[in-house]
């Protein structure tokens, strides 16, 4: 794979894999909270911003991106992910209207398409890079 196609230190991240990666956590960013302040109260858009905010900014694994504030290991960092994708989806689903929903479930899923090579990669124990 070429320099000009990778998005970061990671040989297998792709610019098109880690944008819809990152659209994915934009998503969560804002449809999460937004979905839990009406399930919840307003109390809880905070707590779930900031929660969703720091998961994927916080943990990460060595090699994936330029800088690692708390190591985590490759199934943990893709637990995250899912957990994330699940959120956007789910809470699309839930404030919405139906073709704003299907946008951000097609998002997510192409993430997941897109960025099988890393998948494998952080399933694996994420092993540093030859």
């Amino acid at each position: 794979m070429s320099e000009q196609n990778q998005l970061g230190p990671n040989p297998l991240d792709t610019v098109a894999s880690g944008s819809l990666r990152f659209l994915v956590e934009i998503f969560a960013w804002v449809a999460g909270p937004w979905a839990a302040g009406r399930w919840l109260g307003g109390w809880a858009v905070a707590v779930a911003l900031v929660a969703l905010l720091a998961l994927p900014s916080v943990f990460s694994v060595a090699g994936d991106k330029h800088q690692v504030i708390r190591p985590v290991s490759g199934p943990v960092r893709f637990g995250i992910e899912v957990l994330l994708g699940i959120v956007a989806v789910v809470a699309a689903w839930s404030v919405w209207p139906a073709w704003l929903a299907i946008v951000v479930t097609l998002v997510v899923v192409a993430s997941q398409i897109t960025g099988q090579p890393r998948t494998r990669w952080l399933l694996t124990g994420a092993p540093p890079f030859a």
